[in-house]
């Protein structure tokens, strides 16, 4: 089974290629046939031109831009529309995602689940410089969607997932623009019945450049992805149902 990368990118010139190249390796070594995937943000620094130079070292390295419209979430879109495997995952370009931990999370999708979802905070579960201020808030967050949707899966905001290509395709059309869609995704993908496994994975803080989050803008776009979740889950009447 061919696994996709996508990785979405925003000047990331300083520290992408620490991360392209753990990835190639750690997947080259485990012989699983793959490509990265990395999808130019509309970079104002050399991100652009660090890819170009690296597609001579990493020969699965494919590279997209994204003219616009920009942002987290159109990023990604992006590169869901364009990856060729027969499943994909969702990394980050600043190497907080483990290689070691993609691959578990590769063979564990090959157990015949449709998702496999990583969790922070759960046994096995690991964080590294996590600010304090975002630590607060992602676990408020994440016990309002536990116990509105009935689920014990507790790290929905984790950007790290694994999705066979059915499921991407059985969760669009995508809303939102910005990192909701690492939210959108996995309750769509619960929601509409597609089977998933919780692994642990860890997480470390960024070595270089600031992340695009930004906490106060991100409020309410959560809040309004999650009331768009709840409305499908109680009034659509199965209509988006996974088709066994």
């Amino acid at each position: 089974m061919k696994l996709s990368v996508v990785i979405p990118a925003y000047n990331e010139a300083e520290g992408i290629t620490d991360t392209l190249e753990k990835i190639y390796a750690k997947l080259s070594s485990e012989k699983i046939q793959h490509e990265i995937l990395v999808v130019n943000d509309n970079s104002k620094d050399a991100t652009l031109q660090v890819l170009t130079n690296l597609q001579q070292k990493i020969p699965t390295l494919v590279v997209h831009t994204n003219a616009g419209p920009n942002g987290f979430g159109y990023a990604i879109r992006y590169g869901l529309e364009r990856f060729s495997g027969d499943c994909v995952a969702i990394v980050m370009a600043d190497l907080s995602d483990s290689p070691d931990d993609l691959v578990a999370f590769y063979n564990k999708l090959n157990e015949g689940f449709d998702c496999v979802f990583g969790t922070r905070w759960s046994l096995g579960g690991k964080v590294y410089d996590y600010p304090s201020h975002k630590l607060f808030l992602n676990r408020f967050f994440n016990n309002i969607v536990r116990l509105l949707f009935g689920i014990k899966y507790n790290d929905v905001t984790n950007a790290f997932k694994l999705y066979k290509r059915e499921t991407i395709e059985g969760v669009k059309p995508f809303l939102s623009p910005h990192f909701n869609l690492t939210v959108e995704i996995p309750l769509k993908a619960i929601i509409r019945g597609y089977s998933y496994a919780v692994l642990p994975n860890s997480w470390t803080n960024r070595k270089h450049g600031v992340s695009n989050l930004k906490i106060r803008e991100m409020g309410s776009r959560y809040f309004f992805i999650l009331l768009y979740c709840l409305i499908e889950k109680f009034f659509s009447r199965g209509d988006f149902k996974k088709q066994w």
